[in-house]
């Protein structure tokens, strides 16, 4: 198995927490946004219901989902920008040999 420099392994790792940071951030400001605001959003409606019921019914979930297809497509992308992607591990995986 081909080893992996200690600075792109670090540097993976670094890109991948901050992924992880930054959806969180989004997360609870999702979650805890609407309950803080509540207040100024009970003035406007959504399918005709008040915007802060519908974004805690209905908002955060789909916030939530959005955020887990975007982590996915741009952890993938992060998997290829350091030469860690499915094709390569999958190779690795069936036993052939690397030229590396």
């Amino acid at each position: 198995m081909k080893k992996i420099d200690k600075k792109v392994a670090d540097s993976y790792f670094y890109a991948r927490t901050w992924l992880v940071v930054i959806c969180l951030i989004i997360g609870g400001l999702v979650s805890f946004g609407v309950v803080a605001f509540a207040e100024n959003f009970a003035t406007f409606t959504i399918m005709g219901m008040p915007a802060h019921y519908y974004m805690g019914a209905q908002g955060a979930v789909v916030t939530f989902v959005i955020l887990l297809f975007g982590n996915a497509i741009i952890s993938d992308q992060i998997d290829k920008k350091f030469g860690i992607d499915e094709e390569h591990n999958t190779r690795v995986s069936s036993g052939k040999v690397l030229d590396h």
